[in-house]
């Protein structure tokens, strides 16, 4: 089990951030706030795949106003990303956000900041300071050595969070982000030394899909691991749902996402599998499609890791030629013909 590093509780709306949660799952819209309807669908969208809050940009006055009525038709707590604007900030909060980001790159002026501390104050709205590393103007040259981008970011957190403490409002989220892993890893180390608020976590600018997995498991898995970390996003370009499912990928792996759905282990192959373990695989998980427990299903190819792997499981296979094994809870329970494992899969899981 890992152990998470102690941190305080904040409220967002109904969702509770911080060492005594879960960890939260957070994705972003990525149609124009001002299209209501659109922006309506993908939160729901969003939700439905495991978001507990989603950010919305509100660059414009048109879209804190669109924000207003969003807020009307979605049953998840809202976040307004702000960028620049003191008023956008005020007008989402009068809006309904449950929580406003602020970035300290890019709102400075401290009468500014104090009249959107005041407004979340009075709205019991929380705040999260997301420092980026792009935003901050001394780091905007190649030649700044890693230590040196560290210390500048921090420096812009801390004087923020000095900022809100003076005015006694702790409702605090902090994170601090780069496109690059070991920077983001080495930052996000340094706020949990320095402050005991919850940390959201992200890999910012990770690319595409497919490019964005791996570096956002390595930098969210590690600190994860580390027990740093109260709410993640995966900051992948194109459709929101695939960072929900990607950064719920990351939580199962490290134990800190209870699913609700099976988990499939195969066999890697080689030269010793006698049946094409690949395809079975593939039938078996399009057989679990609609299964809604969080059963361990094995799928193997071989006699040396098979009936190991597959008796650990709540359900296994360990294929043979021309036929397959089945396990139930660590007993083997039948040998079925190759074209028989599908079907005695299937009873197998509804005796489950």
């Amino acid at each position: 089990m890992i152990k998470r590093r102690k941190t305080r509780t904040v409220k967002v709306g109904r969702v509770k951030i911080g060492s005594a949660a879960p960890i939260v799952i957070q994705s972003m819209t990525k149609v124009p706030t001002v299209d209501i309807a659109r922006c309506v669908k993908q939160i729901n969208q969003l939700v439905r795949a495991g978001c507990q809050l989603v950010r919305i940009a509100v660059p414009r006055r048109a879209d804190t106003a669109a924000f207003a009525k969003i807020v009307q038709k979605v049953n998840v707590p809202l976040i307004a990303d702000v960028h620049f604007s003191a008023n956008r900030a005020i007008e989402a909060i009068e809006a309904g956000a449950a929580k406003v980001r602020l970035n300290p790159g890019n709102i400075k002026n401290r009468k500014d900041i104090l009249r959107i501390i005041d407004a979340a104050k009075m709205h019991k709205t929380a705040v999260r300071i997301g420092v980026n590393e792009a935003s901050i103007r001394d780091l905007k040259t190649k030649d700044v050595p890693a230590e040196r981008r560290t210390d500048l970011m921090l420096k812009e957190m801390k004087r923020y969070v000095r900022l809100f403490e003076a005015r006694d409002f702790t409702q605090l989220v902090l994170s601090a982000k780069s496109s690059d892993t070991l920077r983001t890893v080495a930052i996000n180390r340094r706020v949990a030394e320095v402050f005991d608020y919850p940390i959201h976590l992200g890999l910012t600018h990770a690319g595409l899909p497919e490019d964005a997995q791996i570096p956002s498991a390595i930098t969210l898995g590690t600190l994860l691991a580390e027990g740093i970390g109260d709410t993640i996003r995966v900051s992948a370009a194109g459709n929101p749902v695939i960072e929900t499912k990607i950064a719920k990928q990351i939580l199962i792996a490290l134990g800190l996402y209870e699913r609700s759905t099976p988990v499939l282990y195969v066999c890697p192959t080689c030269g010793r599998a006698e049946i094409d373990v690949i395809k079975l695989a593939r039938r078996v998980k399009k057989a679990l499609a609609g299964v809604d427990k969080p059963l361990r299903i094995a799928v193997m190819g071989c006699i040396v890791n098979g009936p190991g792997e597959a008796a650990d499981a709540d359900l296994g296979v360990c294929a043979a030629k021309n036929k397959a094994y089945i396990y139930r809870n660590g007993r083997r329970i039948s040998i079925v013909r190759e074209n028989k494992i599908i079907p005695a899969l299937l009873k197998e899981l509804q005796n489950l």
